[in-house]
C-alpha cells in the first residue's frame, strides 16, 4: 500500500487522486438549485477529470508552474505584498520569474474568466473543462507546501515532506475526516482578492507543517520513520505508516481544515462564473432530462454530506474508484 502511495504522489505532486476527487465532489453539494442539475449529471466526469492537470505536467512544459507560487522568490514580504493583477505583478517580477517560480493565483484568476465566458456562451463542453480544471488549481493552493520554496522539506532536511502531507494523511485518515458542511456557495465580489487571501493562509500554515514534523520525529528512530526501496535501480525513502499517523495525528485538524476551505472556495468560484454569466439558464445543457429520480438521489447525497456521511453509504466517488487508475 505505501509503496503505491508513495508512486501516486511522486507522479501527481498535488493532494494525490483522493483528495481532488473528494473535494471537487463535495463542492458540487454547495451549489444553487439551478446549478446542481448539470454539475451532478456529470459529477462522474468532474470527479474523475480532476487530476487530469497534474496529468498534463508529462507532456506539457508550462503546466507545472501552474500549480504553486513559491512566495519567498518575490521577496521576504511577498505574501502581502504581492500585486493580485497579473499585469502588475509582470511590471515588477517580469512574466519569466513569474513562470518560473510560479503564479498560481494568477492562473486561478485566469480559468475563473474563461469559465465564466464558457457559461455565457452556453458552451457545455467548455463549462466542465474549466470548472474541473480551475478546481484543481485551487484545491492546490489550500496545500501550505504549493506556496513555498521548501515544497518537500528539502531546505530544512525533511524531504518527502510534501506527500506526506497531501496524500499519505488523507489516505491513512480520511475515514476520521469530519466533511460536513452547511455551508451555501456565495458570490466573490472580488476572486483575485480571494485567491490570495487563500495563498496567504497557507503559508502561514508552513512553519507549523515543518515544525510538527520536527517534534515527531523526537518520537522515531531513522528505522522507524523511513521506510527504503529500490526503484529503478536506485534506492529511494519514505516515511512509515506508523510516522504518517503520528504526523497526522499531531497536525490535525489542519488537512481536514485546509480540504474543507478548498471545498468552501471551488464552489464559490463556480457560482461566481455562473452568476457574472448573466446565470444563464443550464437545464438547456443537460444531456438528458433530470427526472424526479434524478433529484431525489441528489438530495439524499447532500443530506450525507450534511451529516458526514456520504463515506459510509459509499457514495464518495474518489474511495469508491480508488486503486483503479495506478499511477499516471
Amino acid at each position: 500500500m505505501l509503496l503505491v502511495l508513495g508512486t501516486l504522489t511522486v507522479v501527481c505532486g498535488s493532494w494525490g487522486f483522493l483528495m481532488h476527487r473528494t473535494i471537487t465532489q463535495l463542492s458540487v453539494y454547495q451549489l444553487p438549485a439551478e446549478m446542481r442539475p448539470l454539475f451532478h449529471q456529470n459529477m462522474d466526469y468532474l470527479v474523475k477529470q480532476s487530476i487530469r492537470p497534474d496529468q498534463r505536467r508529462n507532456t506539457d512544459k508550462t503546466e507545472d508552474t501552474k500549480h504553486f507560487i513559491d512566495l519567498e522568490a518575490y521577496g521576504n514580504n511577498a505574501a502581502t505584498e504581492m500585486p493580485t493583477n497579473w499585469e502588475a505583478a509582470i511590471d515588477r517580477y517580469t512574466k519569466d520569474t513569474l513562470l518560473k517560480y510560479g503564479y498560481a493565483p494568477y492562473w486561478i484568476v485566469e480559468m475563473q474568466k474563461r469559465l465564466t465566458n464558457a457559461f455565457r456562451a452556453g458552451n457545455r463542453d467548455s463549462i466542465l473543462f474549466y470548472a474541473t480544471d480551475m478546481a484543481h488549481y485551487i484545491e492546490d493552493v489550500h496545500v501550505p507546501l504549493h506556496t513555498t520554496l521548501n515544497y518537500d522539506g528539502q531546505l530544512t532536511n525533511q524531504k518527502g515532506l510534501h506527500s506526506l502531507w497531501e496524500s499519505m494523511v488523507p489516505e491513512l485518515t480520511l475515514e476520521e475526516f469530519n466533511l460536513k458542511s452547511a455551508k451555501k456557495a456565495s458570490y466573490l465580489k472580488s476572486p483575485e482578492k480571494a485567491i490570495w487571501k487563500t495563498v496567504r493562509h497557507s503559508f502561514s500554515l508552513v512553519p507549523k507543517v515543518l515544525e510538527t514534523e520536527r517534534q515527531v520525529s523526537k518520537q522515531f528512530t531513522d528505522s522507524t520513520k523511513y521506510r527504503y526501496q529500490q526503484r529503478n535501480g536506485r534506492e529511494s525513502r519514505s516515511y512509515t505508516r506508523d510516522f504518517a499517523l503520528a504526523y497526522g495525528k499531531a497536525l490535525s485538524p489542519m488537512v481536514n481544515d485546509q480540504a474543507k476551505r478548498a471545498t468552501n472556495q471551488v464552489a464559490d468560484f463556480w457560482y461566481t462564473a455562473w452568476v457574472d454569466a448573466g446565470k444563464p439558464d443550464l437545464q438547456k445543457l443537460l444531456t438528458k432530462k433530470w427526472t424526479e429520480t434524478d433529484e431525489q438521489k441528489l438530495q439524499d447525497e447532500i443530506k450525507a454530506y450534511r451529516k458526514n456521511e456520504l463515506l459510509k453509504n459509499g457514495w464518495l466517488l474518489s474511495k469508491k474508484d480508488a486503486g483503479k487508475d495506478g499511477g499516471d
